[in-house]
Parts: C-alpha cells; sequence; structure tokens
C-alpha cells in the first residue's frame, strides 16, 4: 500500500492509536495532518514521522470538542495541503461507572468527544472527501457490542459510533466517500492511564484482561494501523459500511 500524495487527517494523534497510526501511514508516505491537546507530545509524533520519509506533518494543537477548534482543524488542512483524501476519527476518552455510580458530567464528556466530535468533523470534512472520493476510518471498540457494567457512557457512545458508521456510509456512498469502523479490543495504550489507573493497577488490570483473551495477548497499535491504513487504501475499494474487530478473539467468549 502507498499513500503518496494522499492527505490523511488524524485527530487524537499524540499518542496510543492515533499516534501508531501516524507513524505508520508515514512509512507509505502520507502526507499528515495531525490533531492533539498535547502539544509537546504531538510534535515529537510529527517529528518521529517526519523522519520516515521526509514528509513533514502539519501538528494541529485543538480539541476536537470545541467546535471553533473542528472548523480549525479542517480549514487549517486543506489551507497546507489543499484537499482532503482520508479523516481517522479517532480521538476518545473513556468514563468509568455504571447508571448506579457514574454521574452527567461523565457522561456528557464521554458523548461530546466519542460522538458529537466524530459527527461534527464528519459534517465539516465531506465537502473535501466528495471532491477527492475520499473515505473516514472511525475507531471504535468492541465495546460497542459487548455489555459490561463497567465503562456505561464509553460503551454506549461507541454503539453510537457504529451506527453512525453505517448510516454515513450509506449517504454517502452515492458521492463515492467510503466510511468504515475499526474495532478493537484491549489495546494498552495512555487511554486507560488518563482514568487515573496507577502503574501496578494497569498492570494487573493488562494481566486479567489478557488472560481472558483467546489469543492471551494484547492488541498492538501497530496491528490496528495496519487495519486503519487497509480501509484507508485502494484496496478497500468496495469495502464501505462495515465494522473490522480486531480483538486477539475476546468477542468469542
Amino acid at each position: 500500500m502507498e499513500f503518496n500524495e494522499k492527505v490523511v487527517l488524524i485527530t487524537g494523534a499524540s499518542s496510543g492509536i492515533g499516534a501508531a497510526t501516524a507513524i505508520y501511514l508515514s512509512k507509505l508516505s502520507a502526507k499528515l495532518a495531525l490533531v492533539g491537546r498535547k502539544e509537546t507530545n504531538l510534535r515529537r509524533i510529527a517529528l518521529y514521522c517526519e523522519k520516515a520519509k521526509g514528509v513533514k506533518p502539519l501538528a494541529i494543537t485543538a480539541d476536537v470538542t470545541d467546535d471553533g477548534d473542528a472548523e480549525r482543524i479542517i480549514r487549517e488542512t486543506v489551507e497546507h495541503f489543499g484537499k482532503l483524501d482520508v479523516l481517522v476519527n479517532n480521538a476518545g476518552v473513556i468514563g468509568m461507572g455504571g447508571i448506579k455510580n457514574s454521574n452527567m458530567e461523565t457522561y456528557d464528556k464521554v458523548m461530546t468527544t466519542n460522538m458529537r466530535s466524530v459527527y461534527h468533523l464528519t459534517m465539516l470534512a465531506v465537502p473535501h472527501l466528495t471532491e477527492s472520493k475520499g473515505c473516514i476510518v472511525n475507531i471504535s471498540s468492541i465495546a460497542s457490542t459487548k455489555p459490561s457494567t463497567m465503562a456505561l457512557a464509553y460503551n454506549i457512545s461507541k454503539a453510537a459510533v457504529d451506527h453512525f458508521t453505517k448510516c454515513v456510509a450509506l449517504e454517502l456512498a452515492a458521492d463515492g466517500i467510503r466510511v468504515n469502523s475499526v474495532n478493537p479490543g484491549f489495546v494498552k495504550s495512555n487511554l486507560l492511564r488518563d482514568i487515573g489507573l496507577s502503574d501496578d493497577q494497569l498492570e494487573l488490570f493488562v494481566k486479567n484482561v489478557v488472560g481472558n483473551m483467546p489469543l492471551k495477548k494484547p492488541v498492538e497499535g501497530d496491528e490496528v494501523a495496519a487495519l486503519i491504513a487497509f480501509l484507508a487504501s485502494d484496496k478497500a475499494k468496495s469495502i464501505t459500511g462495515s465494522h473490522y474487530v480486531i480483538d486477539g478473539g475476546s468477542l468469542l467468549r
């Protein structure tokens, strides 16, 4: 797969799956617009990507939940590169708790980040993706279909992303725009540390989760990145409205 001359916008690119995807696509010569809230991390990832093939990414420090920032993200990308070919909606947060032990602040934060921002950025990107006959890859989760009591708002948000993916894929097919989602299982990333788990708690959590996975291994960030790259490439030109699970067999249990 080659991404020469393709402009790829990745949100949540300063760490985790977003950073892994940026690095993976930089090796395929993609022109990258990288979005994140943590400027230092974002610029570090951008520099790493530039070293791969000498293509300097556009680093945009922004919050996808801010409407003004969302508009700026699309505007600066198109002004810098002249077009947009691929949108990877990756930015996300997790909020712990079920219906008995969470609150509306958690719900609002999770839904605003994981669903509303995806809706808004996609809406803003569509005119440019129509011109390029581009595509969208939404990062969802197996939590969209696997019930649990640990993170209700997060699970709901990812179920919404899945249905959004199908509805928008149907709507935009006539414009030549493909829309798919990638649904990872457990990927060891900063997402869990961001909810307050200590290193010891994270290690115990990882051990317990991995122990229950049929393949007995966590999903690696670059494995998810490779799947995202495939769906964004011309090799997937007949695939739209699909959810691609990469979970080490977790849904088999």
